[in-house]
């Protein structure tokens, strides 16, 4: 399937899934190959089959991709009605989850404009002690390039869609 086809589904999974459970699973490859999963709710998709994030917490993600710049992001919406409503109709209007895999380029100085974008999604944690610790010096993005796709597939409940 042509990721740049699915692009508008994929990105609309993807809000769902931050508004459900606030971050993404990323996968990295570990120096003996084993995988290595990070949560990162700093994550923006763009209208062009790329994204960025910002790169202040990750500690062991960044030597990863270092070795190995490829990089697979889960993302599930976990919406309980959701869920519920699936459950109870025996199959999934959308899909519940979608894998992005692709390249990750180098750490960079984050443009004003994709500051602003993070600060507009986590406005209303804005003055919390934690936004302080976490978020209020977010400087630094990875963008990413995404070339393919994988909707989670639910056996029956998922088969139609």
């Amino acid at each position: 399937m042509e990721i740049g086809k699915h692009w508008k589904t994929i990105r609309a999974i993807f809000e769902e899934a931050y508004k459900s459970c606030s971050h993404f699973a990323v996968a990295t490859v570990n120096e003996d190959g084993s995988p290595h999963i990070t949560p990162i709710g700093a994550l923006i998709l763009r209208d062009n089959q790329t994204g960025f994030y910002f790169e202040e917490n990750p500690k062991k993600m960044p030597c990863n991709l270092k070795k190995n710049p490829r990089i697979c992001v889960m993302a599930v919406n976990a919406d309980k009605l959701f869920w519920g409503k699936a459950l109870v109709e025996g199959k999934f209007m959308t899909p519940p989850a979608v894998r992005l895999s692709g390249t990750a380029g180098e750490l960079r100085k984050a443009t004003a404009d994709e500051v602003a974008a993070w600060q507009e999604k986590i406005a209303i944690a804005k003055g919390t002690k934690g936004y302080k610790l976490l978020w209020e010096n977010f400087g630094q993005v990875r963008d990413i390039t995404f070339d393919s796709f994988e909707p989670v597939e639910l056996g029956e409940m998922t088969r139609d869609i």
